[in-house]
């Protein structure tokens, strides 16, 4: 199991070699990688805020429960900070398992937690220099239901 949060962009393709390959307990492997979009048209950049140790351990945790809770063989979570322009990775999640619905399903877990739960407060800076600090939504909120 690896997490990590870090401002540095990260490599898919390093980060994915070898990741569940060669095992004989893993028959699946999930991943998913989320970029910075612009629904507005109008942002320049997304910028997240945390508080170091604090998120670390909270998003440890949560890996750990989807560990346990699926039976995955690994689990890879990485979730960067700092200044992010449109088009850039923020984080990616990749899943391990004997069986690819215990894989998919720890994904989208771990996905849902990470959009929701995961301490990280998040600025959109706009084109016109106005910044607004972005709001949970209800459907993000909706979607954590299922677990």
């Amino acid at each position: 199991m690896k997490v990590s949060v870090q401002e540095a962009p990260f490599d898919f393709a390093a980060e994915m070699a070898g990741f569940g390959v060669g095992r004989a307990d893993v028959g699946a492997v999930v991943s998913f990688t989320g970029v910075v979009r612009d629904d507005t048209g109008r942002m320049q950049a997304l910028e997240l805020e945390h508080y170091p140790g604090m998120t670390e351990r909270a998003v440890t945790k949560i890996t750990e429960e989807a560990m346990a809770r699926w039976n995955l063989a690994d689990a890879l979570v990485i979730h960067r900070h700092g200044r992010l322009g449109i088009g850039e990775q923020i984080m990616m999640v990749a899943t391990a398992a004997r069986h690819r619905g215990d894989a998919f399903a720890a994904a989208e877990f771990l996905m849902d937690y990470l959009k929701s739960r995961a301490p990280f407060w998040k600025k959109e800076h706009g084109l016109d220099g106005e910044t607004d600090w972005v709001a949970a939504k209800g459907s993000d909120e909706d979607a954590l239901k299922r677990w």
